[in-house]
């Protein structure tokens, strides 16, 4: 609808395309010399500031370099974790876990010997029952000394990795970093370089409606994407040209965009 009315051949702020920002940018490059070195990588923040768009950029590293084995289903079982584990691997699952855990550190050498650095990433990781968690550690510890495992969730992962019971685990970090929310410049250099990126003009928001879109974004990168495609949808429906301040309201008025207290007489 939006590339319709607007004469675009890309969708604007779409999630699988975003380019990374500087300090997202900052922590690949890090992550990468993990993957060259092995380790075990943290990377958490709170929803929204940017932990998808750094976990896609690590899925899109060369094939012919690398291989990106990536679970997002954390809440699975240990035996489920490692089916996921052998599709990424492209290795048959068998139903007996310990002749998969075989086959995965087989596989494992076999791709580090052709040359390939390993990375596992567990999205979500806050989510995982750190009894699994301590089998998959278990298991990449027969895995080449170059394996990295990235583990990416909210700060409460850090909280969880304080306890004595998981001493064990954090000792073995590597590499951790906190996503920080982004200033007000931030917000507004992404806003800017994705309509370049979609072949939008800069004056298709207005200064205002911008300006009321980093306020109202609070430094969370998906807020800001989510208010600019609802304003974008709000001018198709509207058949304006422009997302201006009013159209950006429009948005804002949606529940859940409010807090609690403004909806206590509705």
């Amino acid at each position: 609808m939006i590339r319709s009315f607007f004469g675009l051949t890309r969708n604007p702020f779409d999630l699988r395309e975003l380019d990374l920002l500087a300090g997202q940018q900052e922590i690949l490059d890090t992550l990468k010399v993990h993957c060259q070195q092995g380790g075990l990588c943290l990377v958490v923040a709170v929803p929204g500031t940017g932990k998808s768009v750094i976990k896609q950029a690590l899925q899109r590293l060369p094939e012919n370099q690398h291989l990106v084995a990536s679970v997002a289903r954390t809440l699975h079982t240990y035996s489920n974790t490692i089916k996921i584990l052998c599709d990424a691997f492209r290795i048959e699952f068998d139903h007996s876990a310990f002749k998969c855990e075989r086959k995965l550190i087989e596989q494992a050498f076999a791709l580090n010997h052709a040359g390939k650095s390993l990375t596992t990433v567990l999205d979500d990781a806050h989510l995982i029952d750190f009894a699994n968690l301590r089998k998959l550690r278990l298991l990449f510890e027969d895995f080449p000394k170059n394996h990295n495992l990235v583990l990416i969730g909210r700060p409460n992962l850090l909280a969880a990795l304080d306890l004595g019971v998981n001493q064990d685990i954090k000792s073995r970090v590597t590499y951790s970093v906190i996503v920080k929310r982004l200033g007000p410049d931030a917000i507004q250099d992404f806003l800017l370089r994705e309509l370049d990126r979609a072949g939008l003009g800069r004056n298709t928001f207005t200064s205002a409606a911008i300006d009321l879109i980093v306020r109202s974004a609070d430094g969370v990168l998906r807020k800001a994407r989510n208010l600019c495609v609802g304003g974008l949808i709000e001018a198709v429906r509207s058949a304006s040209r422009s997302v201006d301040i009013d159209i950006v309201n429009r948005v804002l008025m949606q529940p859940h965009w409010q807090k609690e207290t403004d909806l206590v007489d509705y």
